[in-house]
């Protein structure tokens, strides 16, 4: 150790032996999928396999037109692939932006690198602003640190030659060289995050929900394959074509192809138009997870407030004293501002001309700052009881009224003689009293009131003094903000039964951050939790949603899965406006998927012991797919779309796909009995089961499109406009979709039919309205 050279710091290959020997911080950074990944997972999906057997089945039998549905299938694929990928790249760029930098003395130079290439020993670089990315030991140099991202504590602590320098905190006045001592895993912010380092259950109702659906076809498909099949050979002698090519319209109906698309395209969509407002998604469902929360949990520092201080008022005690002449001379006087300095010389910009004489600078231990001006005499900023001695009582009472509700106190004093070398004149007297406090962010009430009108319970958990963070917690706007609690006197065993309770929590440790989190899961509610810092880690890692910003730490941006590159709140309802657009829209769409499925698993169930044959051909179903599902679900899906999200994902589409898909299966009952009752040839039946499946689902359409707008009525039209013209077009496209003229007497019992499925769907659609197809989480809180 003795042998490192403060001043050359580490040789390259000495940093590659340690790198070797594992004293490295190693890579925390959160990685998207490689292209390699994207391309796998899009192609080679269970359905994807379903798809291409019975496409290959379709080609043996020689019907080649049937296949044509695999021309959607692919299609699909390439657009799923083409999306990952860009929104890959967009998340990839933002994700260089994010990445934490280091400066560190290699080879005797100053070199920037990544903070997982720091290694034990090196001699890193830290001045103002700065984050300190591994345990150190100072070696050269004075500064102060700031620690609140550790243990929630603001206050600014002094670090000189031999002190340790915390990971994780951030250096804000002064600047130092500090050797590592302890990286990754062993550091101070690792051994906190050590408890995050989990793989975390995707939590997205929504796709949670669709792989429930996808499973429940998976397990019935094949059987009913196969069952369909050996009937049509077996049972109805059906020549090999068109048991086939039956067989694969009644499976190709039953698999929501584009579902699954849909989904992952509007979720990437949502991330690469929230990446171009510099917001980070660094999960692909996070989007859906913050609007759905309840409750949202803020950490105070760098949430509500921007982590510097601002003064707040101030009590000339001496009117006849220049506060403003003297605090700008004063806070122009220091070459290397703290934050109390920043805040004085940003509300006192005038700056006289008075020579500077001299400067004592702040210490921990004086706990005052001063300076000495020609013309001016001298003056001192500091802690009231510093700076006065035995003249504070004097000003004690008025102090208190402002400490006691969490508010920091400076006093500002004068003295007509010169300072000493580290020490004040004797006839210094107090001319005012300045109050400080964390400065609320801007955007902060806005934020907090938009949260408040959506329902969103907010508790703003914080290790400062509780008094404090109520204080600012007012000033921000937040309702309730004066029923707090003291953390630091409560038991583990306690928390379960005060988190409802209490709106701002003090003196949390990152511990007890983690308990709240997960009492407020076990009542039922999902979560968001904002932090910044590495104490704030578990909690995050805990959350059904985590947010952070850029400005923050390390561990705070890998483990959230949304980073805010502006390093403002102001962007959150944003987020929660392309959640709402997601899910709603996605919801709509899925609804029209699953018409198809239900009467597809319905009609395949019926066909099992009906003595007839199945009245589609698989291209008649791309038809119908393509113009009343895949085409308009995708259109639905980008709309804009705020509205709150109400009721459980599976309970909202059934709700609307359970009338389409029952009035399909009584139009298609009606079919077969027509055609029973009226002798109606094979390849007319089929025509009219087209028509009226087509009705159906366009009856779901409009559905899903209520309330109408211009959008939605010209796509309604040109689809059924597309779907009614197609026929007519030539013969050689009636052929391609196996339909033919219909007589009268066939064109009157289809318009009987398309008026008995829209009536039926109609009325299965007011019943469905008081059905209840929620299903109560366990510990639901009421």
């Amino acid at each position: 150790m003795d042998t490192i050279d403060i001043n050359k710091g580490l040789t390259s290959d000495e940093a590659e032996e340690r790198v070797k020997n594992g004293l490295s911080n190693g890579d925390i950074d959160v990685k998207t999928k490689s292209i390699k990944r994207i391309f796998f997972d899009n192609i080679f999906t269970f359905f994807n396999l379903i798809n291409v057997v019975l496409a290959v089945l379709v080609l043996i039998a020689g019907s080649f037109r049937n296949a044509l549905f695999m021309v959607i299938i692919i299609c699909n694929i390439g657009i799923g692939i083409f999306q990952e990928i860009r929104s890959k790249r967009v998340i990839d760029k933002l994700s260089i932006i994010s990445a934490p930098k280091a400066h560190v003395l290699r080879d005797g130079e100053e070199k920037i690198m990544p903070v997982s290439n720091v290694v034990v020993d090196d001699i890193m670089l830290l001045s103002a602003g700065k984050q300190v990315c591994a345990d150190a030991v100072v070696v050269d140099g004075e500064c102060e640190a700031n620690e609140s991202l550790i243990t929630g504590e603001s206050d600014a602590i002094p670090k000189k030659i031999g002190d340790e320098l915390i990971s994780g905190s951030f250096v804000v006045s002064g600047s130092v060289k500090a050797r590592a001592t302890r990286v990754g895993a062993q550091s101070t912010s690792g051994k906190i995050t050590s408890g995050a380092k989990y793989i975390k259950k995707r939590s997205s109702e929504m796709m949670n929900s669709i792989d429930k659906i996808i499973r429940i076809i998976a397990v019935c498909i094949i059987p009913f394959g196969i069952v369909l099949m050996l009937k049509a050979f077996l049972v109805l002698k059906e020549p090999f074509e068109n048991g086939i090519t039956t067989t694969v319209a009644a499976l190709i109906a039953m698999i929501p192809e584009g579902l699954v698309l849909l989904t992952s395209v509007a979720l990437a969509i949502s991330s690469i138009r929230l990446a171009k407002k510099q917001t980070l998604c660094q999960d692909l469902y996070c989007v859906e997870s913050l609007a759905r929360v309840d409750v949202l949990c803020l950490d105070k520092t760098g949430t509500i407030t921007e982590g510097t201080q601002e003064i707040t008022e101030v009590i000339p005690l001496d009117n006849k004293f220049d506060l403003t002449k003297v605090l700008g001379a004063f806070a122009a006087a220091f070459q290397d501002p703290n934050p109390t300095l920043k805040a004085i010389a940003e509300k006192y910009t005038e700056k006289p001309n008075n020579s500077l004489m001299h400067t004592i600078a702040f210490s921990s231990a004086r706990k005052w700052s001063a300076a000495e001006f020609e013309g001016i005499g001298s003056i001192a900023v500091g802690a009231p009881s510093f700076v006065l001695g035995e003249k504070y009582s004097k000003i004690a009472d008025k102090c208190a009224k402002y400490t006691k509700n969490g508010f920091r106190t400076l006093v500002v004093a004068h003295s007509d003689k010169p300072l000493g070398e580290n020490s004040l004149p004797e006839n210094t007297n107090a001319k005012a009293i300045i109050v400080m406090s964390d400065k609320i962010r801007a955007s902060a009430p806005k934020v907090l009131e938009y949260f408040k009108e959506q329902g969103v319970a907010l508790k703003v958990i914080s290790g400062d003094d509780p008094r404090t963070v109520s204080t600012i917690a007012t000033r921000a706007g937040l309702e309730n903000a004066g029923n707090y609690i003291d953390m630091g006197k409560i038991a583990d065993e306690e928390i379960p039964g005060i988190v409802e309770k209490y709106s701002v929590f003090g003196r949390v440790t990152p511990d007890q951050k983690l308990a709240i989190i997960k009492a407020l899961k076990a009542n039922g509610h999902k979560t968001a939790m904002t932090g910044d810092g590495v104490n704030d880690v578990p909690a995050l890692k805990e959350a059904d949603c985590s947010i952070t910003v850029q400005a923050g730490s390390d561990a705070a941006r890998a483990v959230s899965q949304i980073v805010l590159m502006n390093n403002d709140f102001a962007s959150m309802p944003l987020v929660v406006g392309e959640g709402r657009r997601c899910i709603n829209n996605i919801q709509r769409s899925a609804s029209l998927f699953l018409v198809k499925t239900i009467f597809a698993f319905l009609l395949a169930v019926a066909f099992l012991f009906l003595p007839y044959t199945y009245p589609f051909k698989p291209i008649q179903m791309t038809l119908v797919g393509a113009l009343t599902i895949g085409a308009p679900s995708f259109l639905l899906a980008l709309e804009p779309n705020h509205n709150l999200v109400k009721g459980s994902f599976i309970g909202n589409i059934m709700r609307k796909a359970a009338p389409g898909g029952l009035s399909a299966t009584i139009g298609i009952g009606l079919v077969i009995v027509s055609q029973a009752v009226f002798n109606i040839p094979a390849v007319e039946t089929s025509t009219l089961a087209t028509f009226v499946l087509g009705a159906a689902c366009f009856g779901a359409l409009w559905s899903v499109c209520i309330p109408f707008n211009k959008i939605r009525m010209v796509m309604f039209i040109v689809f059924a406009s597309a779907f009614c013209i197609i026929p007519a077009i030539s013969e050689q496209l009636r052929n391609l979709f196996y339909l033919v003229p219909l007589s009268g007497k066939e064109f009157i019992i289809l318009g009987i039919l398309v008026a008995v499925v829209w009536i039926a769907r109609y009325t299965l659609g007011l019943l469905a309205k008081k059905i209840n197809f929620e299903r109560k989480p366990k510990n639901q809180h009421n």
